[in-house]
C-alpha cells in the first residue's frame, strides 16, 4: 500500500522555529507527569501548603520532628544557628529528578539509550555546579553530550575487534560522560546560572514595571502558529519551575495555559458565528475548556485573522488580573484545561486565578463579538455561495503544525483536503502497523487507537498497532500511517515499508481499506 505525495513545501523561518520548538518541548512533554507530581507534592506538603509536613516538604528541625533514617541536610535558622533539616521530596525532585529526566529524554532523542545515559551523566555536572535547578542546563547539556558521544562512536565504528565491543562501548561511554560532567561543572553551570539569573531579572523587571501583560502580544499570535508547546514547555516551564520552588507559585505558568482567551472566542462564534463555525463552536468549547486542547480554537482565528486582537486582549487581561492578585500555579497545567489549572493553583491564588480565566474569556468574547458582528453580513453571503471558510482554516492549521493536527478530527470533519493521493493495495501481509507523527504522541496516538478498535470489531486480534515519533521509526514495520505532509519523511526512515497518508487521524476512510485487507488476509 503506497501513496503518492504532493511535493514538499520549502520550509521558512517559521518552520525552523517550529522544529526547534518541537525538539525543546519534546524533552519536557514526556516528563510532564513528573512535573505534575512535583507540583502536587509541593502544593500539599511545603510550609505554606494544604497539608504542611516537614518530613515530606523538607522544612523544620529534624531533631524536633523525629523521623529516623530519613535524609537530612544542614540548614540555617532565623537565629543564625545551624540545624538538621529533612531533605524531603520537593527539593531533591526539582534539583535532581526533573533535570535528569529532561537530559535523558533529550539524549535519547539524539542517540537512543546510549545517548540518554551519557546525557544524564554529563548533566549531573551542571546540576551540582550551580545553586539553582538546572532545567535550561539539562536542555542544553543533555542533547549536546549525546551528540558528542555519537560523533566519537563513529571514529571506531566497524573497527573494534570481535569480543571487545562491550568493553569499548562501556568504557568509552563512561570516560566521555565523566569528562563532559567535569566540563559542565566548571564551564557550563556558571554560564547557565548567569543566563537564568538574567531571565529572572528580566521577568522581575516586567513585573515591577507592570509590563508582564505585554507578553501576550507575542504569546497569543505564536500559539495560533502552533508554537504553543514550544513556548509553554520549551521556555516557560523551565523558567517558572525554579520560581515556584522559591516562592511557592509562579504566575508564568498561566501566561500560555490560561484557557480564557480561547473559550471567549469560541463562545462568540457560538453566538454570532455562521454556518459550520457556529454549529461546531459549542463542542469546541467543551474540548478546549475542559479537555485543555487549545489547538481547537486556532482554525477559528485563522478563519478571521483579526480575531488575534481578541486573543491578545483576553491574554493581557488574564495576566494583568494575576499580577494584581499576585496569583499563580505551583506547577505546569498540562494540558491547559480548567481542571488542570485548578488542581495546581496555589493555596492563596484561587480568587485571582478564577478571575483571570473569567475576565480573559469576557474580554476576548466582547472583542470577538464586535468583529464577528461587523462581518456577519459578508459571512452569510459567503456561506450562501458555498464558501467553507472553516474547512480552509482547518487545513491552514494543519500546515501551521507542520502537517499534523488534531483539530480537524476533534471538530468532526472528514478529510480536509484532497491532494490527489491514491492508495494502491499490495499483497504484503500486515502484522506490524505504526502510526507516526512529529512527536509520537497526540494525533498519532488517537489514530492508532481508532484503527485498533476497528480491527477488534473486525475480529482481528493478532496485528500490532502502535504509535511513535517519525525519528524513532525502524525497519521492523509493515505499514506506516502518517499525515500527508509527513509521509515523505516517514518513507525516508522506512523505505521498505508500505505507507498510507491521511488528512484526519481520527476519521479517515483509508482505515477501512486497511481493516478490509487485514481481515481478508486472516481468512485465507
Amino acid at each position: 500500500m503506497t501513496t503518492t505525495s504532493a511535493p514538499a513545501k520549502p520550509g521558512g523561518a517559521r518552520v525552523r522555529v517550529q522544529q526547534l520548538g518541537t525538539f525543546l518541548s519534546g524533552m519536557v512533554m514526556p516528563n510532564l507527569p513528573a512535573f505534575i507530581a512535583w507540583g502536587l507534592i509541593t502544593s500539599l506538603f511545603i510550609s505554606a501548603g494544604w497539608l504542611p509536613n516537614g518530613i515530606l516538604g523538607g522544612f523544620g528541625d529534624a531533631a524536633t520532628i523525629g523521623w529516623p533514617g530519613a535524609a537530612t541536610s544542614i540548614a540555617v535558622g532565623e537565629d543564625g544557628n545551624n540545624f538538621q533539616q529533612y531533605a524531603g521530596l520537593v527539593g531533591p525532585m526539582i534539583t535532581y529528578l526533573l533535570p535528569l529526566l529532561i537530559a535523558n529524554t533529550g539524549g535519547r532523542m539524539v542517540y537512543g539509550q546510549r545517548g540518554g545515559v551519557v546525557a544524564t551523566i554529563a548533566t549531573m555536572g551542571v546540576i551540582v555546579g550551580s545553586t539553582i535547578p538546572m532545567f535550561l542546563g539539562a536542555m542544553i547539556v543533555g542533547p549536546l553530550a549525546a551528540w558528542i558521544m555519537k560523533q566519537i562512536d563513529r571514529l571506531w565504528d566497524g573497527k573494534i575487534r570481535p569480543g571487545f565491543e562491550m568493553l569499548v562501548n562501556n568504557f568509552s561511554g563512561g570516560i566521555v560522560g565523566g569528562i563532559l560532567a567535569i566540563g559542565a561543572f566548571f564551564g557550563v553551570a556558571p554560564l547557565i546560572q548567569g543566563l537564568t539569573n538574567l531571565l529572572s531579572a528580566g521577568i522581575d523587571g516586567l513585573l515591577n514595571l507592570g509590563l508582564l501583560p505585554l507578553t501576550s502580544i507575542i504569546i497569543e499570535p505564536a500559539k495560533v502558529l502552533f508554537l504553543n508547546n514550544a513556548i509553554n514547555h520549551g521556555v516557560i516551564t523551565p523558567v517558572a519551575t525554579p520560581e515556584a520552588l522559591e516562592n511557592g507559585k509562579s504566575i508564568l505558568f498561566l501566561l500560555e495555559a490560561n484557557p480564557g482567551p480561547g473559550v471567549g472566542i469560541l463562545i462568540a462564534f457560538a453566538v454570532f458565528g455562521v454556518g459550520a463555525a457556529r454549529a461546531s463552536a459549542p463542542g469546541a468549547i467543551i474540548i478546549q475548556f475542559f479537555g485543555g486542547i487549545h489547538e481547537i480554537y486556532f482554525p477559528y482565528v485563522l478563519m478571521k485573522p483579526q480575531l488575534i486582537l481578541a486573543a491578545i486582549g483576553g491574554g493581557m487581561t488574564g495576566v494583568a488580573t494575576n499580577v494584581i492578585f499576585n496569583s499563580g500555579l505551583v506547577g505546569p497545567a498540562a494540558p491547559g484545561s480548567i481542571i488542570a489549572v485548578m488542581l495546581v493553583t496555589a493555596k492563596d491564588s484561587y480568587i485571582g486565578v478564577i478571575l483571570s480565566v473569567v475576565l480573559a474569556a469576557t474580554v476576548s468574547f466582547l472583542i470577538s463579538a464586535v468583529l464577528l458582528r461587523a462581518s456577519r453580513r459578508k459571512d452569510l453571503a459567503a456561506e450562501a455561495a458555498g464558501d467553507d471558510a472553516l474547512a480552509a482554516a482547518v487545513a491552514q492549521n494543519a500546515a501551521n503544525n507542520g502537517g499534523e493536527s488534531r483539530v480537524g478530527a476533534l471538530l468532526g470533519g472528514d478529510e480536509a483536503i484532497d491532494h490527489g493521493q491514491s492508495t494502491v493495495l499490495t499483497e504484503t501481509r500486515l502484522q506490524n502497523i505504526v502510526f507516526a507523527c512529529d512527536a509520537g504522541m497526540g494525533s498519532s496516538a488517537m489514530g492508532a487507537s481508532v484503527l485498533r478498535n476497528k480491527l477488534k470489531k473486525a475480529g482481528v486480534t493478532d496485528v500490532t498497532v502502535t504509535n511513535v515519533a517519525i525519528a524513532n521509526l525502524n525497519s521492523d514495520v509493515d505499514l506506516v500511517v502518517t499525515h500527508t505532509d509527513l509521509t515523505d519523511r516517514a518513507r525516508q526512515k522506512t523505505p521498505n515499508a508500505e505507507h498510507v497518508s491521511v488528512e484526519n487521524f481520527m476519521n479517515s476512510p483509508k482505515y477501512d481499506e486497511v481493516v478490509n485487507r487485514v481481515a481478508a488476509q486472516h481468512t485465507r
